[in-house]
């Protein structure tokens, strides 16, 4: 049996079943494809099943994200083998990535890596993602960095990547893209959708101008802001990712009804 999910805001997530974490993963690809966030067939999105198997559903190689739905996801091992028939295969590169963190990360029940235009082109900049804009200091000190080995085809990576990756909540691959992780899909997608628009803002920024950057205290209080764990502020806000999770299911539900398919 395996134990409830603790979220980073302390809330616990019931074991939810594998119907409704293939919904849910279903769920992310449609958006990231709404949202023009793919790579083709390539990128991959993942999400840790209950029990001790460590087994995990990743997307069918071969399907533009718009054409995943909850059934045609593959169910595989940490080796990358099918556990169960198939007719799709499995890209290499999505089982050395995300089995690596799955292993490792009992918190990860979800990891997404995307290789957007913004994204790839923080990752090609010496000095990462900087604290630009409000959005951006959600992740001030809480991104990690890994250096380009090439494609994700050799296991022996993933010590290094895991390594690098630590206990933070998203990772940006140094001359690749960006990936985040979450105790749910809901949260690895709005990380990564914010993690997005804050590598947006800051191409857009660099091409505009001189830059004024914060201070790294307003920095860090900002993110402390968003973690919920600025005790000082009068208000909190520790349901704005359930309540933007539930408005962007009512628009698949409007868009892409199939995904639960």
């Amino acid at each position: 049996m395996s134990a409830p999910t603790v979220t980073p805001q302390g809330r616990t997530e019931p074991v939810k079943t594998e119907a409704e974490l293939r919904r849910e993963l279903a769920a992310v690809y449609r958006l990231l494809a709404h949202f023009k966030m793919t790579d083709l067939i390539f990128t991959h999105v993942s999400v840790r099943l209950p029990g001790p198997e460590h087994h995990f559903l990743i997307n069918p190689y071969g399907l533009l994200f718009e054409e995943i739905t909850a059934s045609n996801l593959v169910k595989i091992g940490l080796d990358g083998e099918l556990v169960e028939h198939s007719e799709y295969r499995v890209n290499p590169a999505g089982f050395v990535i995300h089995g690596a963190i799955h292993e490792a990360r009992t918190d990860a029940q979800c990891v997404l890596h995307t290789h957007t235009k913004a994204g790839c082109a923080v990752a090609a900049q010496e000095r990462g993602l900087l604290p630009l804009n409000q959005i951006s200091m959600e992740f001030y000190d809480r991104v990690a960095y890994h250096d380009y080995e090439g494609i994700a085809l050799n296991t022996a990576e993933r010590e290094r990547l895991v390594e690098d990756l630590g206990n933070h909540p998203a990772m940006i691959l140094r001359n690749h893209g960006l990936l985040t992780v979450g105790a749910t899909a809901a949260e690895a997608f709005l990380r990564m959708f914010y993690l997005e628009k804050a590598c947006d803002i800051q191409i857009a920024a660099q091409a505009s101008g001189e830059l004024r950057v914060p201070s790294p205290d307003i920095a860090e209080h900002t993110a402390r802001q968003f973690a919920g764990e600025a005790a000082t502020d009068d208000y909190t806000d520790d349901q704005a990712y359930e309540m933007a999770w539930a408005a962007l299911l009512r628009l698949l539900d409007r868009t892409a009804p199939d995904y639960k398919n």
